[in-house]
C-alpha cells in the first residue's frame, strides 16, 4: 500500500499542462462595445421563434432579421456573395486567394425558442425588448445564438472595412430552425456538399468559458465541444384489450407500459469513461487541486470511482452514459374506459461508443415484456465522431481564447445537447463547438430560460474572438 501511493503521489506530481505557444496576437480592429451593443439589441428585438406552418408571422419575423442584418452589415452583403437557402437560411462566401488552402466554415443559427406562455411576467425586463441597461443586454436570444449571428457578421464587417483579405475562403452559414431539428442547417450543408465544397473544419455553437462549474477545477476553462451526443425518440406502444372500468384485468395497458417506463429509469445504459469525456478530464488534471489531480493522474487504478462519482450527479452524468429520460404517456379516453392503447417516448442522448441499435437493446432487454413494441422514431441520429484536439481547428481556436481570454484555459469536452454542426458532418473534416461567451451557474438557467441576457463588454469579446479565429484561421 506505501508502494502504492507513492506511485500516485509521484504521478500526481508529474503532471503538468504541456507547453503551449499562442504565438502573436492578430492585429485587429478596435471594437467599439456600445455599438456592437446595439446590434445585438436590435437583432434581439425581432422574435424569430422558430418558424412553423402553424405560426406564419414567424416566417415573416425571420425575413424582418434578413432585412435588419443587410441594413447592419452593409459591407457584408455587399461583398460576401449573400444566398438565401431553404427560403430563409443564409449562406455568404468570403473567397480567399488561395485555392490550395481548405476552407472554413463558421456556423450559427437566428432562431430562438419561444417564451413559455405565463411567464413573461417573470422578465426583468421584457423578453424580446433588447434593452440595454446597467452593462446588460437583455432578451431571447442574446445567448443562444444570435450572439453568433451578430458576433461573425460583425466581426467580418470589422475586417471588410480594414481592408482585410483572407488568404483562405470563409464561409458563414446561419440557419432559421435549429431549435426544431435543423432543417435549414440540413439543407445548407445538401448545398455546399452537392457544389462539391468541403472544409478543413466547422465552428459552431456548443461550450462557452465557465467558472466553478467544474468541481476542483481552479481556472477558467473554455469547454470546446469536440463530440456531441447523438439522439433517439424511443416509443415505446402497447395494445390491449379495453372495456369498462369496472371489471379490469389485474394489470392493463397502462399499469403495464408505467412498469416498463420505471424500469428503464431504475435501470440505466453502463457508465464508462470515454471520448470528450476522457479528453476533458486530461485536459483540466494539471490545473485541478490535489485531491482531484491525485485522482485524474490515476485513472488507470480509480476509473470506476471516477465513474460512479460523476454519474451522482444529473449534469456529469450526462457525459458518462447515454442517459434515457420518459419525456411523453399518452393513454385512455374517458374515466370509466379501459385504455386499449398506451404510448409513451423515451427520449435517449446516446453517448460516443454507442448506437441507437444498442439503446433499443438495452431497452427491450430492461423492460421484458414481449408485447411492448419499441422502435425508433423520426428524430434519432448517431453521435457523432470524435473530433482531432490536435488538428488544425481546434489550435486556431486555442490561439485565440488565449489572447482574447488570458485567464482561461480550452479543454476539449462532449457537447451533452444537439447542435447544427452535426448536418456538416459531410462536408467538415473536424467540428467544434463553442460559444465566445462567459457563463456563470445563473446564466446556463437563463439560456431557453427567464431573464436572458448578455453583458456589453462580454458581447464585445465575442466579436474579437470571431474576428481573431478569421484573422488567424484565413490570414
Amino acid at each position: 500500500m506505501v508502494v502504492l501511493l507513492a506511485v500516485m503521489v509521484v504521478r500526481t506530481l508529474m503532471l503538468s499542462p504541456a507547453p503551449f505557444d499562442a504565438g502573436q496576437a492578430p492585429a485587429l480592429p478596435q471594437v467599439d462595445p456600445d455599438h456592437t451593443a446595439q446590434l445585438l439589441a436590435r437583432a434581439v428585438r425581432i422574435a424569430t421563434v422558430s418558424p412553423d406552418e402553424d405560426h406564419p408571422e414567424r416566417t415573416e419575423a425571420m425575413r424582418a432579421l434578413h432585412a435588419q442584418l443587410r441594413t447592419d452589415f452593409p459591407r457584408v452583403h455587399q461583398s460576401l456573395s449573400p444566398e438565401v437557402v431553404d427560403e430563409l437560411s443564409l449562406l455568404f462566401h468570403w473567397t480567399g486567394s488561395d485555392p490550395s488552402l481548405e476552407p472554413i466554415l463558421l456556423i450559427a443559427h437566428m432562431d430562438v425558442v419561444p417564451v413559455e406562455p405565463g411567464t413573461e411576467g417573470d422578465w426583468t425586463r421584457p423578453p424580446f425588448s433588447g434593452d440595454i441597461a446597467d452593462g446588460v443586454i437583455w432578451g431571447r436570444g442574446t445567448m443562444d445564438d444570435k450572439t453568433g449571428v451578430v458576433g461573425i457578421l460583425s466581426a467580418a464587417e470589422h475586417l471588410l472595412e480594414q481592408g482585410f483579405a483572407p488568404r483562405r475562403t470563409i464561409v458563414i452559414a446561419l440557419g432559421h430552425d435549429e431549435e426544431i431539428g435543423g432543417g435549414g442547417a440540413k439543407a445548407l450543408a445538401a448545398l455546399l456538399e452537392q457544389r462539391g465544397e468541403s472544409f478543413a473544419y466547422v465552428l459552431d455553437e456548443g461550450g462557452a468559458i465557465v467558472t466553478e462549474t467544474i468541481p476542483g477545477l481552479e481556472h477558467a476553462a473554455a469547454l470546446v465541444g469536440v463530440a456531441e451526443k447523438g439522439y433517439a425518440s424511443i416509443e415505446l406502444s402497447l395494445r390491449a384489450e379495453g372495456g369498462h372500468a369496472s371489471m379490469p384485468p389485474p394489470t392493463g395497458a397502462i399499469g403495464r407500459l408505467a412498469t416498463a417506463v420505471t424500469r428503464i429509469e431504475a435501470e440505466p445504459m453502463p457508465r464508462e469513461i470515454r471520448g470528450g469525456t476522457q479528453m476533458m478530464l486530461d485536459g483540466i488534471a494539471p490545473y485541478t487541486g490535489f485531491g482531484m489531480r491525485l485522482a485524474l493522474a490515476n485513472q488507470w487504478l480509480v476509473r470506476p470511482i471516477l465513474a460512479r462519482v460523476l454519474s451522482s450527479r444529473a449534469a456529469s452524468n450526462a457525459t458518462v452514459r447515454t442517459t434515457l429520460a420518459p419525456t411523453i404517456f399518452k393513454a385512455g379516453i374517458a374515466g370509466n374506459v379501459l385504455a386499449a392503447q398506451a404510448d409513451a417516448v423515451v427520449n435517449a442522448r446516446i453517448l460516443s461508443g454507442d448506437t441507437i441499435e444498442d439503446v433499443l437493446t438495452h431497452v427491450r432487454t430492461v423492460i421484458d415484456d414481449p408485447e411492448i413494441e419499441v422502435r425508433c422514431g423520426d428524430d434519432c441520429w448517431e453521435p457523432s465522431t470524435v473530433s482531432d484536439a490536435d488538428a488544425e481547428g481546434f489550435m486556431v481556436v486555442r490561439r485565440v481564447i488565449t489572447h482574447v481570454f488570458p485567464d482561461a484555459i480550452t479543454v476539449p469536452y462532449l457537447v451533452v445537447g444537439a447542435t447544427d454542426a452535426r448536418h456538416y458532418a459531410a462536408v467538415a473534416r473536424d467540428a467544434y463547438r463553442f460559444l465566445p461567451i462567459r457563463m456563470q451557474g445563473a446564466d446556463r438557467k437563463r439560456m431557453h430560460g427567464t431573464n436572458e441576457q448578455m453583458t456589453v463588454d462580454n458581447f464585445a469579446d465575442a466579436v474579437r474572438f470571431y474576428m481573431a479565429v478569421m484573422a488567424l484561421g484565413a490570414g
